[in-house]
């Protein structure tokens, strides 16, 4: 048929294909917006497992997140997500009761206001405690500092934007235990506009950095508490996600993905699990990708995997991003523990802990008691019974005083370190006999860095993936780690894509 003909009444058209490689949760959301558009669409995941971070796993007969346990509220993005897959009444806050902080001189109550730890108050109570009167004071003369300061050059880190604003008490005892409990990351080693987008901003419009946090609150949470429900009981390590406004899923973030996966099959997406793409190649008006001895073609290509694996598959195709590839992230390591220990009950570091670096003798980077942070958890484990989750790994990060032990690496080494940092960190003596059930879960480098400059490289990862047809390439390693920047941006790249 030529190109301009006009097909004969009753002529079937074929519906435009689309390939999406990687099924976490950028591939699934990207399906989402393909198979809504009406594009008949194959999802390929390397592995048996859908949701990448957002995964899940059984510990004494609970079903737990494995990976990302609640969402940001900076944006509404995830918010609208679970509504229009019907949970919107699932949405829940974590327990408002708060997290705390393991420094050098002992626990301190982290601030339950801020953005990775940076107080939207200097001289609040609980940041007093923390940085002293005077690293209070040196924190409150950011507000009398030019607006320039911090904001000038084109890209610059979360250590230099607070140090030079707020000076490095503010860094070392409440941003760098934050940073580093939620992105496994150095602050020095961050960029600023990657994983606080708008706040550089926020400094040049009201004038200091603790307003431009102010602000951000009041966007995060529109002046109250996230949606759902507020009993007491229940939250993760840091307040509100350590400084920043959060919300979960009742039963699990993992409960996002099954709603997603139902929705996929119910609009006719083939969903391959155990098919590892190993090559792609531009054909004309469209791909091929080669998973094994299977091929798969399609006018339009969706890559959503990790940097290292997108920049991998693409690289025949674009040579240009082979100087863009992105490190890979920090080996993650997560130890869940279900003990039986009523002496827990009180919740004694609130809804978790977050360790500085320099804080000598502790090898976890962060514990979350699980139980003291969603109701819906507590509600589902007998009297007494308790989960903590213990995080370790940080990329980049120098270790600091006592802390030259090595890290563990099998999981009963995982498994003695968590039990005896959970002991220190908690208060309360834990043995191998309190314990019901643990399992240790790993992340290779599925927490890239968002090093600095990123913002910058990401443009241009963007342009040279736009200059080539019917390509889009998605992920946490582009727009950002987290639901809420994954959620927010998968879709719009997808609609580049289908326009």
């Amino acid at each position: 048929m030529a190109a301009n003909a006009v097909p004969a009444p009753g002529t079937p058209v074929a519906a435009p294909t689309a390939v999406v490689v990687g099924g976490g949760i950028s591939g699934l959301l990207a399906a989402r917006e393909l198979a809504g558009a009406g594009v008949s669409t194959t999802v390929l995941e390397a592995t048996g497992q859908w949701g990448g971070c957002v995964g899940s796993h059984v510990v004494a007969g609970l079903t737990l997140d494995s990976g990302a346990e609640s969402f940001a509220t900076r944006s509404s993005a995830v918010a609208h997500l679970a509504e229009e897959l019907g949970l919107g009444p699932q949405i829940v806050p974590p327990n408002p009761g708060g997290a705390w902080v393991q420094l050098p001189d002992g626990p301190r109550e982290l601030p339950k206001t801020g953005v990775l730890g940076i107080p939207a108050n200097p001289f609040d109570p609980e940041v007093r405690r923390s940085l002293g009167l005077f690293g209070s004071a040196r924190a409150w003369f950011d507000a009398v500092l030019p607006a320039s300061v911090g904001t000038a050059a084109e890209a610059t880190s979360v250590a230099d934007l607070v140090r030079a604003r707020m000076g490095r008490r503010v860094l070392d005892r409440l941003v760098s235990p934050v940073v580093g409990g939620v992105h496994s990351a150095d602050p020095a080693l961050l960029d600023v506009d990657m994983v606080a987008p708008g706040l550089r901003d926020g400094i040049r419009t009201h004038g200091s950095l603790a307003a431009a946090v102010a602000a951000q609150r009041r966007g995060a949470t529109g002046g109250s508490q996230p949606p759902g429900r507020q009993q007491p009981g229940h939250q993760q390590p840091g307040p509100q996600k350590a400084g920043s406004a959060v919300a979960g899923l009742r039963g699990g973030m993992h409960t996002l993905v099954t709603a997603l996966l139902a929705e996929l099959q119910g609009h006719g997406v083939s969903l391959l699990s155990g098919t590892r793409a190993d090559a792609v190649q531009r054909l004309p008006g469209g791909w091929r990708v080669t998973a094994g001895s299977d091929r798969f073609e399609a006018e339009r290509l969706v890559v959503a995997v990790e940097g290292p694996a997108a920049v991998t598959l693409l690289s025949d195709t674009l040579p240009a991003l082979s100087a863009l590839r992105p490190d890979a992230g920090p080996d993650v390591r997560l130890v869940t523990l279900v003990l039986n220990r009523p002496a827990l009950d009180a919740a004694p570091r609130g809804t978790g802990v977050l360790v500085a670096p320099q804080s000598p003798g502790f090898r976890a980077k962060a514990l979350t008691h699980a139980t003291a942070k969603w109701v819906w958890l507590a509600e589902q484990t007998p009297p007494g019974q308790h989960v903590l989750r213990l995080s370790y790994g940080r990329g980049g990060a120098r270790p600091g005083p006592g802390q030259a032990r090595p890290e563990p690496r099998t999981d009963e080494e995982l498994f003695s370190a968590a039990l005896e940092d959970a002991s220190a960190l908690l208060g309360v003596p834990l043995s191998r006999t309190d314990v019901v059930d643990w399992d240790v879960v790993r992340w290779s480098g599925a927490l890239p860095f968002a090093a600095l400059g990123h913002k910058q490289r990401v443009g241009r990862v963007r342009e040279l993936c736009a200059a080539e047809q019917n390509l889009a390439v998605v992920g946490g390693w582009l727009s950002g780690n987290g639901l809420a920047a994954i959620v927010a941006d998968t879709p719009r790249q997808v609609a580049a894509l289908l326009t």
